[in-house]
């Protein structure tokens, strides 16, 4: 048996893959939109499904939504919200209730209209998100003030059936997400928890995902159908000029409580109505990530949340002592696994060490240690950072604590990188015609403006075109000084407060 088995594993040797044709095709700064199709698709973290606008999430995807979820999970805790789950499906009669609300989602909303080969009587919908399957109960649950705070929060999935331009993770039929549902006695509890779920939002994207946000409320037109304010996180996209919206928490106000009759006794034996606030992320941040990051060798993972934040490669010359070379490997990422690093080796036979640099470089992985004869006469590795290319020879002896260091240097690396890259892209304007000379040169633009809904609506109609419409992405909690007698960049109206503005995913 031994003998057969060394037999095969010289045939093996001579077939090793040398050829490093795991490329892209498409450079990022030439053609984005199939340079990212194809790095999702390369560094397998999806796979295309056969209903369009679906898509399978692979492990090194979940890997990513766990993290944060790890993270966001144990903050909504501290806060003393807790996990609940309620059903996919809602009633049409329960669904139409809140007329502003229904009528902002009713184009993507998916019916069930058939059991086997009968048609159901009454359809049924799928959530595209579940104030309306959640409120009913909130209605039978708080009676009076000791029943509040209500704080719920559910890990789910929600389906939107898009037609246009579905895209991975950024646009996607069915997505999952966390959606956080709270009541409260007064505004000023409701108007708290808002901003504090909104910063962990900002934590998720700046300091796990390294992708800086601008926070901020967004205008009438752009709050969320239904709510009474809505606040979010901001990133954007320098390649294609566009804004993505990050994360959304909104202060519902008492709309909904009206809606579902979601009373209380408060303590003078008063009937009130409660406040309620709705806030989510969803799977959008990983899209968000690889397009921030992602260059021309494939997707560039943060760190704190790559699923392999270290890949250890034998790189054996001829006549080398492979089985010290493969051990040495083997114990580094024992080494570091044990300090709490997501270390691994690659030690299949069958590939060169080229093509396996090619191959990790796709996937993102942050790091990769190369162990060949010298190293090991050395008593040392050469690490090589995935950002920029850096290379370095490390000692064996401090291994662990120079890992920790580069690692957290990488992540420091690519937020500054990436803060740089987006700072580069915001303009200031003040005219129309700055502001049409920015929004071509795909800028975020921040602009004075009159705080009139009917003026956006302008901008919208005035800037359609085939890159899509202009609209305001947020007005920033840090806004600049507002000299007086400045004029809106649309209107020519005095303006009131200074937004983003630009085309938008």
């Amino acid at each position: 048996m031994a003998t057969a088995n060394a037999n095969t594993k010289g045939a093996r040797k001579k077939e090793v893959k040398k050829e490093t044709g795991l490329g892209l095709t498409y450079k990022k700064n030439e053609n984005f939109g199939e340079w990212y199709s194809e790095v999702v698709v390369n560094s397998e973290m999806i796979e295309y499904y056969d209903i369009s606008g679906c898509y399978i999430l692979r492990p090194w995807t979940m890997t990513i939504w766990e993290v944060l979820q790890t993270f966001f999970d144990a903050e909504i805790k501290k806060m003393n919200i807790k996990n609940a789950y309620f059903p996919l499906f809602v009633t049409e009669s329960v669904l139409q209730r809140e007329k502003d609300h229904i009528e902002g989602f009713a184009p993507e909303v998916a019916w069930v209209t058939k059991s086997g080969q009968s048609e159901l009587e009454v359809p049924i919908a799928i959530r595209p998100t579940s104030e309306t399957v959640m409120y009913p109960y909130f209605s039978k649950w708080i009676r009076g003030h000791r029943d509040l705070p209500l704080k719920l929060n559910q890990w789910c999935n929600v389906v939107r059936w898009e037609f246009s331009h579905p895209t991975p993770f950024i646009r996607s039929r069915e997505f999952l997400w966390q959606e956080g549902h709270t009541a409260f006695a007064t505004q000023a509890e409701a108007d708290q928890e808002v901003l504090e779920i909104l910063e962990l939002y900002r934590k998720i994207y700046e300091e796990f995902l390294a992708i800086p946000v601008v926070k901020g409320r967004k205008s009438e037109l752009e709050k969320f159908a239904g709510g009474y304010y809505t606040t979010s996180v901001e990133a954007f996209i320098p390649n294609t000029g566009r804004g993505i919206q990050g994360a959304t928490s909104h202060c519902l106000g008492q709309n909904f409580a009206k809606m579902f009759q979601i009373n209380f006794e408060n303590d003078k034996g008063e009937k009130a109505m409660v406040w309620q606030n709705s806030w989510a992320y969803s799977t959008r941040t990983i899209g968000v990530m690889v397009m921030v990051h992602g260059d021309d060798k494939g997707l560039v993972l943060p760190p704190k949340v790559a699923s392999v934040q270290v890949i250890v490669i034998p790189v054996p010359f001829k006549d080398a002592n492979t089985d010290a070379i493969f051990s040495a490997c083997s114990s580094t990422v024992q080494a570091l696994r044990e300090a709490g690093f997501r270390a691994e080796a690659d030690l299949r036979d069958n590939y060169s060490p080229g093509w396996k640099y090619s191959h990790w470089e796709m996937k993102g992985v942050p790091l990769r240690i190369e162990i060949g004869p010298k190293d090991l006469a050395n008593n040392q590795v050469r690490v090589v950072r995935r950002d920029n290319g850096a290379k370095s020879d490390i000692p064996m002896g401090n291994l662990v604590e120079k890992v920790k260091e580069i690692l957290s240097s990488i992540q420091e690396c690519l937020f500054n990188a990436a803060k740089q890259k987006r700072d580069a892209c915001i303009k200031i304007v003040n005219t129309w015609d700055e502001f049409i000379a920015a929004l071509n040169d795909k800028k975020m633009i921040l602009a004075p403006w009159c705080d009139e809904e009917e003026v956006e609506k302008d901008v919208k109609a005035r800037t359609k075109g085939e890159l899509g419409a202009a609209k305001s992405l947020c007005t920033p909690f840090d806004q600049p000084r507002l000299p007086e007698g400045t004029l809106c960049f649309a209107s020519g109206k005095p303006a009131k407060k200074w937004t983003y503005w630009g085309r938008s995913y």
